[in-house]
C-alpha cells in the first residue's frame, strides 16, 4: 500500500509539476502576446497619425461604392459631413465641378471594370482649391477585387505654378511667333547661323536676295548672300564676331536684282545659340550722298554763276564760299578771304573800302548784323553807300548753323523806277486822250485811274473821282443816268469779278438820253481791273435794223412754209379722187375700156402717182422747215436697208441702160433710227441719179464705217452740176435732194454733195450710230 502510494505520490507530483510548468509557460507566452499586440497597436496609431498629417489623403472606394477615407476629404471640397459613398464625390450637384465630377467618375469606374490607374485635377465648387486625385486598383493584401485606392494632394499651389509656366510659355511662343513674323516681313536680309557657322535659318528677303528657290534650298547650299573680301569669307567674318563676343559690322558689296549694292553687314554672336546677322542695303545712302554732293557742287556752281554778290559763313561765322561779285561789289582781295575771316572782320574791311553804310555807331550795328547767325527767319534789309549804290541784302541761316548772304545791286532797278514814274505821267496823259472812256479800279473796288471821256460820260464832278469812291458809291451816284438804273448793279458786280475772280466779263448799257454803250471789266497782272466804255450807238442803230429784216424774212419764210403746206393738202384730196377712179376704169369697174382709153388711163395713172410723189416731197419739206417730222427710232440694218432701196430702183436703171453698182462694207453695220425715212432720203438719192444720167452711166451705192458714224455714198459719172447754180435736173432733183438732207439732219446726220461739171456726182450720207 505504502509502494503504491509513494508511486501514486510521484505520479501525482510529477503531473502536478508539468501543469505548475504548462501553467507558467502560459502564463509567460500569454504575457508575451499581449506585449506584442500593445507594440502593433502602438505601430498602427503611429501610422495612422502619420497618415493624418501626410500631404496626400488615402481614400478607398470598396465594390459596392463605400468610401473609406480621411475626414480630411470633405474639409477639402468644403462639405460639412464626412463622405461615406463614392457618388457622394462624383455628384454632378456635389462639391465638385460638374465637369471634374463626371470625368472623376468615369475614371473610377474604369479602374474598377479594367484595372487602369488615372491622374486627374479636380476643384471644387466656389473654391480656389486644386486638388490631384491619383487612383488606382487596390491589391489584394488590401482589399476585396474591385476596390480601388485614390490618393488625393493638394495641388492648389503647384497647380497655381503650373499655370503662371503655361502662361509664360504661352507669352514667350506668342512674341516667338511675333518676332518671327517681324523677321519674315523684314524688307531687309537676316539670317541665323549655328554654332558651327553654317545657316539655318533665313527669310524672305534674304531669298529674294540671293535670287533663290526657296529657303531651304539657300540653308542646303549654303548660299551666302555677299561675297569674300580681302580673302575674307562670311563664316570668316562671323567667326571673328563669334571670338569678339560683340556685333561686327563692314561694308562688303553685293549683286542684288541684277545691280551691284553695297551692303552693310551686321554679325552679332548669341554665344552657344549661334551667330544671327543681318544686312542693309547702303546703296540708295550713298547714293543720296553722292546726290548731296553734287547738289552742293552744282549749288556753289550755281551761286559762283549769280551776277549778284554771295558769300557763305559757316556755324563758327568764318567765310567758307564767296564769289568773284561779292569781291568785285565790297573791293575784297583773295588772299584776306583765303585766310578765312570771321564775320565781324569781313564786315570791317568792306567798311574799310568805302562800301558799307555810314552808321554812327558802327559796332552796335556789326553787332546786331552778328545775331543773324542765331534768327529763326531769314533777314532782309537796303543798304545805301556812299556813291549811291543801293544794296539789297538778303541773308538766311543754313540749318548747320551757318549762314548764307546775297548782295543784290539794285541801283539799276531804282533808276528804272524813276523812269517808270514819267512812263506812268505819260500813260496817264494818253488815257485822257482816247476815244474810249477808261477807269481803273483797285483790288478794293475803289476807282484808281480814268480819263476825260470817262468823268464825261458819266457827268461825274472831278472832285468826287478825285476821292477814289467805291464801285457801289459811284454806280449809286449815276444810276440815274440809265435807262434801267438796276443795272448799275450789273457794272459793279463785273468790277467785282475782274479784281477777285479774275474773270473777264462784258455787257451792253442804254443810257437814258438814247446812247449806248459796250463795257468791259478786264483783270489787269496787278490785282487791279480795266473797265472801258465803247460808244456803239450807231452800231446798235444799224444792228435793230438788220434784226427787224431777218424778223420780216422769217416771217415770209413762215408765210411760205405754211402755203406749200396748205396748198399741198387742198392737191391732195381732188389728186386722190382722181387716183381712185383712174384705177376703178383700169380694173373694168366702168366697163371694159377701149385701146386707147386704156393708155390714155395708164398715163392719168402715172401721171397721179408722179404729182403724189411731188405732193409727199412737198409736205415733208414742210414739215422738216417747221420742225414737225416725226421719227420712229428702232434700229436699222443699213445693209439690207441699202439692198432694198437698189432692187427698187434697179428695174429704172435697166430700163434706161445704166450700171448699178452695190458695194456694202460689212464695217457699215447698224444704228438706231427712222428705217422709213432713211430708206425714203436714199431712194431720192437714187431716183434722183438715175432718172438725170445718159444711157451707159454709171451709179454707185457704197457703204461703209466707223464706231462713231455709218456712211453710204452714192455716185455717178454723169456729166456733174454746179452747186452754186438751180440745177437743171427737173422737179424731182430740186425737191429729192433738200428733202433727203432734211431726213439725214433730223438723225443727227449731214448729207454733202460733190460735183463739178463733166466730173459726175457725189453724195456723201453720214449717220450717227445712236
Amino acid at each position: 500500500m505504502l509502494g503504491l502510494s509513494t508511486m501514486a505520490m510521484l505520479v501525482t507530483g510529477g503531473l502536478l509539476a508539468l501543469w505548475l510548468a504548462g501553467s507558467v509557460w502560459a502564463v509567460y507566452s500569454g504575457m508575451r502576446m499581449r506585449g506584442a499586440g500593445a507594440s502593433a497597436r502602438n505601430q498602427a496609431e503611429r501610422l495612422g497619425s502619420l497618415l493624418q498629417s501626410a500631404p496626400a489623403l488615402p481614400v478607398m472606394i470598396r465594390p459596392d461604392g463605400r468610401l473609406e477615407g480621411s475626414e480630411r476629404l470633405a474639409s477639402w471640397i468644403g462639405r460639412e459631413r464626412p463622405l461615406t459613398f463614392a457618388s457622394e464625390l462624383t455628384a454632378k450637384d456635389g462639391e465638385l465641378r460638374p465637369e471634374d465630377a463626371e470625368a472623376l467618375a468615369r475614371d473610377i469606374a474604369s479602374a474598377q471594370r479594367a484595372g487602369k490607374s488615372f491622374a486627374r485635377p479636380v476643384k471644387a465648387v466656389g473654391s480656389a482649391r486644386t486638388m490631384m486625385i491619383r487612383g488606382a486598383p487596390a491589391s489584394s493584401d488590401l482589399a476585396a477585387p474591385g476596390s480601388v485606392i485614390l490618393w488625393v494632394f493638394d495641388a492648389t499651389e503647384s497647380q497655381s505654378e503650373i499655370n503662371n509656366l503655361q502662361a509664360e510659355r504661352e507669352q514667350l511662343r506668342s512674341a516667338l511667333e511675333s518676332l518671327s513674323g517681324l523677321i519674315e516681313s523684314a524688307p531687309l536680309p537676316m539670317w541665323h547661323r549655328r554654332p558651327d557657322l553654317r545657316l539655318a535659318l533665313i527669310n524672305s528677303a534674304y531669298v529674294k536676295a540671293v535670287d533663290a528657290e526657296s529657303a531651304q534650298a539657300v540653308i542646303a547650299q549654303g548660299i551666302e548672300l555677299v561675297e569674300a573680301v580681302n580673302g575674307q569669307s562670311p563664316m570668316a567674318a562671323a567667326a571673328r564676331a563669334a571670338e569678339s563676343g560683340e556685333p561686327l559690322a563692314r561694308l562688303v558689296p553685293a549683286t542684288i536684282d541684277g545691280i551691284r549694292r553695297v551692303m552693310r553687314v551686321v554679325d552679332v554672336p548669341l554665344g552657344a545659340a549661334g551667330i544671327a546677322g543681318f544686312a542693309i542695303d547702303m546703296y540708295e545712302l550713298e547714293q543720296a550722298r553722292a546726290e548731296n554732293r553734287r547738289m552742293a557742287a552744282a549749288q556753289r556752281d550755281m551761286l559762283d554763276r549769280l551776277s549778284a554778290g554771295v558769300a557763305q559763313f559757316g556755324a563758327d561765322r568764318t567765310i567758307r564760299f564767296w564769289n568773284q561779285p561779292f569781291m568785285s561789289l565790297f573791293g575784297l582781295q583773295p588772299d584776306h578771304l583765303a585766310e578765312q575771316p570771321e564775320f565781324e572782320r569781313v564786315l570791317d574791311r568792306m567798311r574799310e573800302a568805302g562800301r558799307m553804310p555810314e552808321h554812327r555807331d558802327f559796332p552796335a550795328w556789326r553787332a546786331e548784323r552778328r545775331d543773324w547767325f542765331l534768327s529763326p527767319e531769314a533777314r532782309e534789309e537796303n543798304w545805301l553807300l556812299a556813291d549811291g549804290t543801293h544794296l539789297r541784302v538778303f541773308a538766311q541761316p543754313l540749318p548747320d548753323g551757318g549762314l548764307l548772304m546775297i548782295f543784290e545791286d539794285r541801283t539799276e532797278a531804282v533808276q528804272l523806277s524813276s523812269a517808270r514814274d514819267t512812263l506812268l505821267r505819260v500813260r496817264t496823259a494818253t488815257f485822257d486822250n482816247l476815244f474810249e472812256a477808261i477807269g481803273v479800279f483797285s483790288s478794293d473796288g475803289r476807282l484808281h485811274l480814268w480819263n476825260s471821256r470817262f468823268r464825261k460820260i458819266w457827268q461825274v464832278d472831278e472832285d468826287i473821282l478825285a476821292a477814289h469812291p467805291r464801285i457801289d458809291v459811284l454806280m449809286q451816284k449815276v444810276a440815274k443816268r440809265l435807262v434801267k438804273p438796276h443795272q448799275a448793279s450789273i457794272v459793279r458786280e463785273l468790277v467785282r469779278a475782274a479784281t477777285l475772280e479774275r474773270k473777264q466779263r462784258g455787257g451792253r448799257v442804254a443810257f437814258a438820253d438814247g446812247t449806248s454803250f459796250d463795257f468791259a471789266a478786264i483783270p489787269l497782272p496787278d490785282g487791279n481791273a480795266l473797265f472801258t466804255m465803247l460808244d456803239v450807238t450807231d452800231s446798235r442803230r444799224m444792228e435793230q435794223v438788220l434784226r427787224d429784216r431777218n424778223e420780216a424774212l422769217e416771217e415770209a419764210d413762215r408765210i411760205k412754209t405754211a402755203f406749200l403746206g396748205n396748198i399741198s393738202y387742198d392737191l391732195r384730196t381732188p389728186l386722190t379722187s382722181i387716183a381712185g377712179f383712174a384705177e376703178m376704169m383700169q380694173k373694168g369697174y366702168a366697163g371694159e375700156l377701149p385701146p386707147t382709153a386704156a393708155e390714155y388711163v395708164d398715163a392719168i395713172t402715172q401721171s397721179t402717182d408722179k404729182l403724189t410723189m411731188l405732193i409727199d416731197n412737198v409736205l415733208d419739206l414742210a414739215q422738216g422747215e417747221a420742225g414737225a417730222l416725226e421719227l420712229e427710232l428702232a434700229p436699222v440694218d443699213l445693209a439690207a436697208l441699202a439692198r432694198d432701196s437698189a432692187e427698187r430702183i434697179a428695174a429704172e436703171a435697166k430700163e434706161r441702160g445704166l450700171n448699178l453698182v452695190v458695194d456694202l462694207k460689212p464695217s457699215l453695220g447698224g444704228m438706231t433710227g427712222d428705217a422709213r425715212r432713211i430708206a425714203q432720203a436714199l431712194d431720192k438719192l437714187l431716183g434722183n441719179a438715175v432718172r438725170t444720167l445718159p444711157t451707159g452711166a454709171r451709179v454707185l451705192l457704197h457703204g461703209d464705217g466707223n464706231q462713231r458714224m455709218a456712211r453710204l455714198i452714192v455716185s455717178d459719172d454723169g456729166p456733174g452740176m454746179i452747186l452754186d447754180a438751180r440745177p437743171d435736173r427737173g422737179e424731182t432733183l430740186d425737191l429729192g435732194l433738200p428733202l433727203a438732207r432734211q431726213l439725214v439732219e433730223a438723225h443727227g446726220g449731214t448729207l454733202s454733195v460733190m460735183s463739178e461739171p463733166g466730173e459726175g456726182t457725189l453724195v456723201t450720207m453720214e449717220l450717227p450710230r445712236g
